[in-house]
């Protein structure tokens, strides 16, 4: 039961494409992955807080919860621990953005021309806290509650659910974020299309994470640099568990002071009552085993100029208002697509943090993670493969990638690793 059950293709074709190191993907690494790296946690550290110190904290916490978590017309208990809100769409964080006050949710775009359903069903309990059969009702979108626990692993109130901006360095290495990436890029674009399929690999700690995502980015690389990133995450820190989750995400000026994880901001407006962003994925593919893949598609409404979300088989979740952005109101210069993790390590041996299925792209199917049928929408809103796929590990020791194209999967690549291991100590 899963959002695509994806078949066992013959996909062994040979890479076609050299790994070719841009300036454009050399400068994203530094702002594209500027996730919480460092962070405190103040459960741990009570004891340095006087007792005034820490009442004033968690006024200031509730103050934070008040804003984010709305009013819930039903109230839902998922499998795996979380809450889930059923909330009035037009009362959702987003609506609380000056520009969108008093208004409701639009109604569904025209789809990009070349649109095709991906293999595979489509299922709407994709998610352990819809598996009971229980669904919000129609006019509400389901939010997954954020309790006090999850801003106390935050490194700050103001900071969480958010990116972390940092220093750029001129060794990319040196930031702890490691990548294997797919992109295209010297072109226009108007949104994009995969599908992933989904793992539950092992993060080392808290302050680490891993993840399987796109991105659509326009921009030049320094503070006005406008991101939609969109696929699934493990990550302690923000989830407090190691479930893997689907997320969003969106900045306007680099992460320094815009944009937010799924709806915990006001942003991305959700008009889907079936889908929680934010929430588990249930199931996973196993080695050697199933594969359960998840098709994502962004792309910007031709009348509008809104980049809508879908995902599945035409089920839309929502979408970013263009006025959020400075850049990407007009079009894309970039599309990326892959994995990345944060290795917390400043000294001795490489994390044991996996990406994607823990396992290198050589392996293949069944073993490694994937993504696959990647396009684009170009000017005239039509969804056509890539014709200049480059590919790119940063560490291929550790985590690596290996691109193909056939009549099956259209453009796609395998990726990943274990991390430390013997070639990667």
């Amino acid at each position: 039961m899963a959002a695509a059950a994806a078949s066992c293709y013959n996909c062994n074709c040979k890479c076609k494409i050299s790994p070719i190191i841009s300036v454009f993907v050399f400068f994203l690494f530094f702002f594209s992955s500027l996730c919480p790296v460092l962070s405190v946690n103040f459960n741990a550290t009570k004891h340095n807080f006087r007792p005034g110190d820490m009442s004033k904290k968690l006024n200031i916490i509730r103050a934070h919860l008040m804003k984010i978590n709305k009013p819930a017309v039903k109230t839902i208990q998922s499998p795996d621990g979380d809450i889930i809100d059923c909330v009035l769409s037009h009362q959702q964080p987003a609506f609380d953005h000056p520009q969108l006050k008093g208004q409701k949710p639009l109604d569904p775009p025209e789809m990009p021309k070349g649109h095709i359903p991906t293999t595979g069903m489509f299922e709407e309990n994709f998610q352990a806290w819809s598996m009971s059969g229980e669904f919000c009702p129609e006019g509400t979108i389901p939010m997954r509650r954020t309790s006090e626990e999850d801003v106390l692993r935050a490194s700050s109130v103001r900071r969480f659910g958010r990116k972390i901006r940092r220093p750029i360095r001129r060794d990319s290495s040196s930031n702890g974020h490691e990548h294997a990436v797919g992109y295209v890029s010297g072109e226009e674009y108007y949104g994009a299309k995969a599908s992933i399929n989904v793992w539950a690999p092992r993060v080392s700690n808290r302050y680490e994470f891993s993840l399987s995502q796109m991105w659509v980015i326009a921009g030049s690389f320094g503070d006005d640099l406008n991101t939609i990133e969109a696929g699934w995450q493990v990550s302690p820190e923000l989830y407090g568990d190691n479930y893997p989750r689907f997320f969003t995400y969106w900045t306007s000026d680099a992460y320094q002071a815009t944009g937010c994880y799924n709806l915990l901001c006001s942003g991305f407006v959700q008009t889907n009552n079936r889908i929680a962003i934010g929430a588990a994925i249930s199931p996973t593919s196993s080695y050697n085993g199933g594969q359960f893949d998840i098709s994502l598609l962004v792309w910007k409404d031709p009348k509008h100029g809104n980049w809508w979300l879908e995902f599945g088989n035409g089920v839309l979740v929502g979408y970013w208002p263009s006025f959020l952005f400075t850049h990407l109101r007009n079009r894309a210069t970039m599309v990326q697509f892959g994995g990345e993790i944060v290795n917390s390590r400043t000294s001795g041996s490489h994390t044991s943090t996996q990406m994607g299925s823990g396992h290198f792209a050589g392996e293949g199917f069944g073993k490694a993670s994937y993504f696959r049928n990647l396009q684009v929408v170009d000017w005239d809103n039509n969804l056509i493969p890539l014709s200049n796929l480059r590919v790119l590990a940063d560490h291929p020791n550790c985590y690596d990638i290996q691109g193909g194209i056939n009549r099956v999967w259209g453009n796609y690549f395998y990726y990943g690793g274990p991390g430390r291991n013997s070639r990667c100590p």
